[in-house]
C-alpha cells in the first residue's frame, strides 16, 4: 500500500480556541477518504494544513512520503469550499489560466479544457463569463480547474454543495473513475448519503477524529444504524 498523504499529531489553535487536536490520518493510493463532520468541526482547516495553505502549531504533514515541496504540490488538485475563480474571465479563460500555472503547454491545455468541461457538463458554457454562472455551475467549474492537470491527489472541500441530485451522482461516478486510475481523494462533506461511497471515513467533531474506518466497519463497531448516530452518541476511539 502506497501512502500518498499523511498528517501526524496535527494541532491548531486560534487564540484560546482549539481548532484541531492531535489529528492523525493517512490516505493510500487509489482510495476515497471521506472527511465527515458538522460545520465548525475543523474540516476546512485540516484540508488547508494538509495543502500547506495554513501552518499547524504542532505535528507534521508528509506528501508522497516526503516533506511537502513546490514540486510535490504540482501533483495536487484542490477545490476550495468557496469558489476561487476569476469572475470577469470566461470559464475557458479560467481553465486556461489554471492549466498554464500547472505547466501544461498550449496544445495540451486546449485538449484538457475540452475534456474536463465535458466531464462537468459545461462544454456549451465555456465562452460565458463566470459572473454569469449560477452557484452550481461555479462549483462544477472549480472542480474542472482541480482536474485540469491530472493530479495524483485531490483535496476537495464539499465539492457537491449546491448541485442537484443528478449532477451529484455524475460527480461521484467521476470520483470512482479517478480512484480506478489510482488517484487518491479526500472529500469533505456533511451529507450523510455520500459517506457510503467512500472507502474510509474520518469522523471529525470539535477538532478531534472520533473514529476512522470503512462505513460498514464503523456501523458494526459502534452498533448503530447510521454514521450520523456515531456523532449523536459522541463516542470516541
Amino acid at each position: 500500500m502506497i501512502i500518498q498523504l499523511s498528517g501526524h499529531h496535527l494541532t491548531k489553535k486560534f487564540k484560546q480556541q482549539t481548532i484541531l487536536s492531535d489529528v492523525n490520518l493517512s490516505l493510500a493510493s487509489g482510495e476515497i477518504y471521506g472527511l465527515l463532520g458538522p460545520s465548525g468541526s475543523g474540516k476546512t482547516t485540516l484540508v488547508k494544513i494538509l495543502l500547506g495553505l495554513e501552518k499547524c502549531d504542532q505535528g507534521k504533514v508528509e506528501l508522497f512520503n516526503q516533506k511537502p515541496s513546490i514540486s510535490s504540490f504540482r501533483h495536487l488538485g484542490y477545490m476550495a469550499q468557496s469558489d476561487a475563480l476569476y469572475e470577469e474571465l470566461t470559464a475557458y479563460e479560467n481553465l486556461d489560466f489554471f492549466g498554464s500555472i500547472q505547466g501544461l503547454r498550449k496544445k495540451e491545455r486546449k485538449q484538457r479544457i475540452e475534456e474536463v468541461a465535458e466531464i462537468v457538463h459545461l462544454r456549451n458554457d465555456l465562452s460565458k463569463k463566470v459572473l454569469q454562472y449560477s452557484g452550481g455551475m461555479k462549483r462544477r467549474l472549480s472542480l474542472a480547474c482541480a482536474l485540469i492537470h491530472k493530479p495524483k491527489l485531490y483535496l476537495l472541500d464539499e465539492p457537491t454543495v449546491g448541485l442537484d441530485p443528478l449532477l451529484r451522482q455524475s460527480i461521484w461516478k467521476l470520483f470512482q473513475k479517478l480512484k480506478e486510475d489510482e488517484a487518491t481523494l479526500i472529500v469533505t462533506t456533511h451529507v450523510m448519503d455520500e459517506v457510503n461511497r467512500c472507502d474510509r471515513v474520518g469522523l471529525l467533531k470539535d477538532g478531534k477524529i472520533l473514529a476512522t474506518g470503512s462505513p460498514a466497519d464503523l456501523l458494526k463497531t459502534y452498533q448503530v444504524d447510521s454514521i450520523e448516530d456515531i456523532f449523536l452518541k459522541g463516542v470516541s476511539h
